[in-house]
């Protein structure tokens, strides 16, 4: 069986192939500028990889230029698209529809449902899913959401201190959000460690950031919340705030409340506190360094709330057997990862100076005598979905 998984933006199309036979990647790609006078066309397969333009006008046809990449009578690895048994998405948030779902009405119109709360995510892919499913009605269309990763948090955990018929009524819940990268570090530290009893806190931090405590490779608790805006300061998306100092903004500024959450879902996380510097961690580093106050304290905020949200999944685990770092920041941000761990040898964590400036892919960088172990472990949610796509076909 081969899986395409498809990751969609508003004007790109990103993918990877997979044979399920034996989880290997075959090809991976992308098409930017969809909608333009020209796409940019990138596939690789193997050692070849091709770049070319052309003209991509929407999703379905940008499918329809991956597909025929791939069945390149040279260089493809597929002799024909009949051999793509489903397209599986990485969907956001489809409120009451959760878990692994075949793309139908019904979803389509639970993720519009949602769509107010995940405004960057939803929408695209909602397009993107009904014009495939016109186009392309030969291949089944999965989404597998990223809230499912989280149905196993206890109510206790998930309700917000509101109106409980809100809560039940409207969908407002802490849902959670990352759920295929979390599952992946949940499965593969149960691999790397050779126990499915772990007590792990992943630790997924990019551009969109999110912590999990994950108890016997189960969801018992995480950041984000009713959507993918709260939690952790994102780069650009605030993180969570106190909702009543928008009607004081709205009288100071005379903004109404969609400019304000438009404003701070786009100035806001790290690149708002840096004073507008960057959202990214690498330019904060630098300014930093140069002496920018604003810097340096975008980068202290961001790691005290990740230290604050890391003490309190312990509490919850009743301690933790790993603590893993993933992400583009947690990949390589090696300072923060000696931040977030720094003055922990009280409660175990104990990170080795040396490991954690060398790593690399896989690694582990606690200390030999750290009771916790802490690893650096690259996410792979497109490995995670298209299990989970295989799985819904065969069941």
């Amino acid at each position: 069986m081969k899986i395409l998984v498809a990751n969609l933006g508003s004007t790109s199309f990103k993918y990877r192939l997979y044979d399920m036979e034996s989880e290997t990647q075959l090809a991976r790609g992308g098409i930017d500028r969809i909608g333009g006078s020209e796409s940019s066309c990138s596939v690789e397969i193997g050692d070849w990889k091709e770049d070319r333009t052309a003209h991509v006008p929407d999703h379905a046809v940008a499918v329809q230029q991956c597909l025929s990449q791939l069945t390149d009578a040279e260089h493809g690895c597929l002799k024909s698209a009949d051999e793509v048994a489903a397209i599986g998405f990485k969907a956001v948030h489809g409120g009451r529809v959760s878990g692994v779902q075949r793309v139908t009405r019904d979803v389509l119109e639970a993720m519009a449902e949602m769509s107010p709360v995940a405004p960057a995510h939803n929408p695209p892919y909602i397009n993107a899913m009904r014009l495939l499913g016109e186009k392309l009605p030969e291949i089944p269309l999965v989404a597998a959401f990223e809230t499912g990763f989280h149905q196993t948090i206890p109510d206790r955990l998930r309700y917000y201190a509101i109106p409980k018929e809100w809560s039940d009524q409207y969908q407002i819940k802490r849902w959670g959000f990352h759920g295929a990268s979390h599952r992946y570090i949940g499965v593969r530290s149960a691999e790397l460690l050779g126990r499915d009893d772990l007590r792990v806190i992943s630790c997924h931090l990019g551009g969109s950031s999110s912590l999990c405590a994950i108890r016997n490779k189960q969801s018992a608790a995480t950041t984000m919340g009713m959507s993918p805006q709260t939690g952790l300061p994102q780069n650009n998306r605030v993180g969570d705030f106190d909702a009543y100092f928008l009607p004081m903004l709205m009288d100071k500024t005379g903004k109404s409340l969609e400019e304000l959450l438009a404003y701070l879902g786009g100035h806001g996380g790290l690149l708002g506190i840096s004073g507008g510097i960057s959202g990214d961690m690498r330019d904060l580093e630098n300014a930093a360094a140069e002496g920018s106050a604003d810097a340096k304290l975008a980068i202290d905020v961001y790691i005290s709330e990740i230290r604050r949200y890391l003490g309190g999944m312990l509490v919850e685990l009743g301690g933790v057997d790993a603590i893993v770092f993933t992400g583009g920041i947690g990949e390589n941000g090696k300072q923060v990862r000696a931040d977030v761990c720094a003055n922990l040898s009280e409660l175990g964590i104990e990170l080795d100076a040396a490991k954690n400036d060398a790593a690399k892919g896989e690694s582990a960088i606690h200390a030999d005598d750290s009771k916790t172990q802490i690893w650096v472990i690259p996410t792979n949610e497109e490995l995670i979905v298209a299990r989970q796509t295989k799985q819904l076909l065969e069941s």
